[in-house]
C-alpha cells in the first residue's frame, strides 16, 4: 500500500491559504526567545548521513527546495521536495517528505518552496508492534508543516537512474546501529536509505512480482541477477536477497491512469520514476509519478506431464484457506488446476483445508463438507471422483486463520490407488511405524505424526497415510510447517534479520525426520514421499535436517537453479513447498507447476507440485 498512518501524537496542521501559510512561516522564523528560534537547514542537513536525522525533534524553518511529487489521497497525504543545490556527500539524501495527514497540500510539482515544521522519524508498525519493537526502518519527514511558495514552474532536479550496477550487490551490512554512517557504495539498504525522498528512475523495468490487491508490483533494476526461467528473480541464499528488487506504487489517481495488472516477466517499458518512500509492506517503494507502459510478457500457465503406465503420481497443493462456504468459482478454479494443470494426480496432499464453517469461530472442526465440495468441483472439471482421508484437529489447536482450523488432508483416486485404512486415529494419537509382512506398515492410517510434541504447538500436524499400488506399499506424509509470521523482513533495521519462526520449523523437521527414520529402520526399502508446504527454503536448516545423510532427498534440488521456486514474495521467487522422497523412490519425474505465484490473477498464492514414479522399481 502506498500510505502509512499518522504517527501517534503528531498534530497535523490543516491546509491554510497561501498567504496565511506564508505569514505563519514568517512568524515561525521570528524568534520569540533565543531558545525557541528554529534552525534553517537544507534538506541534506535534515536527512543527515545516518538512518536517523540529526535534527529529529527540532523545529526548522525556511528549508528550501522544489516540489517533486504530491500524494493527494489517503490518510498520509503530503508532498516531496528536493534541493536543486545538493552537497557533495553521497550519504545524505536531497529529498524529503512533508506530512500533511488527511489534508491535501496546496502545492504543485515545480513549486519552489521554503518549508518549516518539526523534524520527525516515523516508523511504520504492524498490529501489536510499537515504534520501539518494530523491525521496520524509519522515514525522516517534516510534520506540523507550513510553507511558502516562492516561485512556480521551476525545473525539477534530475532523477537518478537505477541502471544495472547502480545498486550494490551486497544487500546489507551487519548491525543494528541506526546512527552508523551510511555507505551507499557498500550495500543496497544503505544506498536506498541515502536516496530516501529523492526521485529515482528505472528504464524498461522487468516485473518480478505480480500486481497485488493494493496496486503494487515489484521490478528489478538488476535483470541479469539470479533470473528465473520465466522472468522472475530467484532467492537462492540468505546471503543474496537481491537488492535490485524495488516495489513500485503510483501517485497517479486510478481515474487518471489505472495501475497496470502485471504478471512476472512483463515490462514497464520506457520511464518509471518518482520519489523513494518506505512502508512496512516491502520496505523501499518507488512512488511513481510516471509509470512505464505495461508490456505483457506472454507468461502462460504450465501443465504437468500425466503419469505414464505403471507410474504413481503424487501432488501437493496449498489451496489457501479453502472452506465449504467459498465462492463456487474458487472451487472451480482450484479444480481446474488439479485436473488440467496437475494432470489429476493419483494422490494429492492438500494444505489449508478449513473446517466446514471456515473462519466462523463456532467450535466446528469437521471439514467433510469442504472436501466433498472440492471433489464435486473436480468431477465437474472432468477429473476423477476422488475419495479423501484426514484427521480433524482439536478446535483452535493448529494455528492459521482464527476459527478456520486449517489442516492437511489426502485426496486419492480409488480407481488407481487403494488407501489402507487402519482405525484408531484421534487428534492426539501418534502414528507409529510397525513391522508387517515383507516390510513396514503404519499403526493407524491415516495418522498424525507426534501430534502432542511441543514442536507442533499452534501448528498443523503432519498426516501419514499408507497406500497400496499394484501390490506395493507407498507411504505419503502431508505437511504444513509453522508459518514465517514474526520473522523480521529482509529490509529490517536489524541485519541480518532475525528469523524467529525458523526455530520451531527446525524442531518440526527433527520430529518428522525421526518418524521417517523409524519407517526406514523397520524397512530400509520403504517408499516414502514427504511433501507439502514446509514454509522454508531448500537451503534452510529445517530442510537440511530432513535431507541430512540421504534419508530423504529434496526434489527441488534436481531442477535447474532457474526453476527452483513455486512462490513469489516481495519480488523474490522462492521455494516453500517441497517434495522429498526416500532412496527407494527411483527415477522420479518432478514438476513445479507454475499456475499461481507469478500471476496477478491467481487461485492460490502457491504453485502445486507433482512427482511421478514406478512403485516397487527401486524398493526390492
Amino acid at each position: 500500500m502506498g500510505w502509512f498512518p499518522a504517527p501517534s501524537g503528531v498534530h497535523v496542521t490543516p491546509r491554510l491559504p497561501t498567504a496565511l501559510v506564508a505569514a505563519t512561516a514568517l512568524a515561525l522564523a521570528l524568534p520569540a526567545t533565543a531558545a525557541a528560534q528554529p534552525t534553517t537547514p537544507r534538506i541534506h542537513d535534515v536527512q543527515g548521513s545516518t538512518r536517523l536525522s540529526p535534527l529529529a525533534g527540532q523545529v526548522v524553518a525556511g528549508v528550501p527546495g522544489v516540489v517533486t511529487a504530491v500524494r493527494a489521497f489517503g490518510s498520509a497525504r503530503g508532498f516531496w521536495f528536493a534541493d536543486p543545490e545538493p552537497d557533495a556527500d553521497a550519504a545524505t539524501s536531497e529529498g524529503l517528505f512533508v506530512f500533511t495527514g488527511a489534508t491535501t497540500p496546496d502545492v504543485a510539482v515545480g513549486d519552489a518552496v521554503q518549508v518549516g515544521g518539526t523534524v520527525a522519524e516515523f516508523r511504520p508498525t504492524a498490529s501489536g508492534e510499537t515504534p520501539e519493537t518494530t523491525p521496520n526502518q524509519s522515514i525522516t519527514q517534516l510534520t506540523g508543516a507550513t510553507w511558502t511558495v516562492t516561485a512556480q514552474g521551476r525545473p525539477l532536479p534530475p532523477a537518478e537512474v537505477l541502471a544495472p550496477g547502480t545498486v550494490p550487490a551486497t544487500y546489507a551490512t551487519a548491525g543494528t546501529d541506526e546512527d552508523a554512517p551510511l555507505d551507499p557504495a557498500a550495500s543496497a539498504l544503505d544506498f536506498y536509505e541515502s536516496r530516501e525522498g529523492m526521485v529515482l528512475r528505472v528504464q524498461d523495468a522487468r516485473v518480478v512480482g505480480r500486481t497485488d490487491e493494493f496496486d503494487g508490483l515489484w521490478v528489478t533494476t538488476e535483470p541479469d541477477r539470479n533470473p528465473t526461467a520465466r522472468g522472475g528473480t530467484l532467492y537462492a541464499s540468505y546471503d543474496d536477497p537481491n537488492g535490485g528488487r524495488l516495489k513500485v506504487e503510483s501517485l497517479v489517481p486510478r481515474a487518471e491512469q489505472p495501475f497496470p495488472v502485471a504478471d512476472v516477466g512483463d515490462r514497464l517499458a520506457g520511464t518509471t520514476e518518482g520519489p523513494l518512500d518506505y512502508t512496512r509492506f516491502g520496505g523501499y517503494v518507488l512512488q511513481a509519478t510516471t509509470l512505464g507502459e505495461h508490456v505483457p510478457g506472454g507468461l502462460t500457465r504450465e501443465t504437468a506431464a500425466p503419469a505414464a503406465p505403471g507410474q504413481l503420481s503424487v501432488g501437493t497443493y496449498n489451496v489457501e484457506n479453502l472452506f465449504a462456504g467459498d465462492d463456487p468459482a474458487e472451487f472451480a478454479r482450484l479444480a481446474t488446476g488439479v485436473v488440467t494443470n496437475m494432470a489429476a494426480p493419483d494422490v494429492i496432499a492438500l494444505e489449508e483445508i478449513q473446517d466446514n464453517s471456515g473462519p466462523a469461530d463456532d467450535g466446528i472442526v469437521a471439514a467433510d463438507a469442504t472436501l466433498r465440495r472440492f471433489v464435486e468441483a473436480i468431477v465437474a472439471a472432468g477429473g476423477p471422483r476422488y475419495d479423501f482421508r484426514l484427521v480433524d484437529p482439536e478446535d483452535q489447536a493448529d494455528g492459521g486463520q482464527p476459527g478456520g482450523n486449517i489442516r492437511v488432508a489426502f485426496l486419492f483416486d480409488p480407481a488407481r490407488v487403494a488407501f489402507v485404512d487402519r482405525p484408531g486415529a484421534t487428534p492426539t494419537t501418534a502414528v507409529r511405524a510397525v513391522p508387517a509382512a515383507g516390510g513396514a506398515a503404519l499403526s493407524i492410517s491415516p495418522g498424525r505424526v507426534a501430534p502432542t510434541d511441543p514442536a507442533w504447538d499452534a501448528s498443523r500436524k503432519p498426516l501419514a497415510g499408507e497406500f497400496s499400488v499394484a501390490g506395493h506399499t507407498v507411504f505419503v506424509i502431508a505437511n504444513h510447517f509453522a508459518s514465517k509470521g514474526g520473522d523480521q523482513p529482509l529490509h529490517s533495521r536489524t541485519q541480518p534479520p532475525l528469523r524467529s519462526s525458523e526455530e520451531q520449523r527446525g524442531r518440526q523437521a527433527a520430529v518428522l525426520r525421526g518418524f521417517v527414520d523409524e519407517l526406514l529402520a523397520v524397512d530400509p526399502r520403504a517408499e516414502v514421499v514427504v511433501l507439502g508446504d514446509l514454509n522454508d527454503y531448500a537451503f534452510s536448516p529445517s530442510v537440511q535436517t530432513l535431507t541430512a545423510g540421504g534419508a530423504l532427498r529434496a526434489l527441488i534440488d534436481t531442477l535447474p537453479p532457474e526453476e527452483r521456486y513455486g512462490y513469489v514474495f516481495d519480488g523474490n521467487s522462492q521455494a516453500l513447498d517441497h517434495v522429498l522422497v526416500s532412496p527407494a523412490v527411483t527415477d522420479p519425474g518432478y514438476d513445479v507447476v507454475h499456475i499461481n505465484a507469478e500471476f496477478a490473477d491467481q487461485a492460490s498464492d502457491h504453485d502445486p507440485q507433482v512427482v511421478r514414479f514406478v512403485p516397487g522399481a527401486g524398493a526390492r
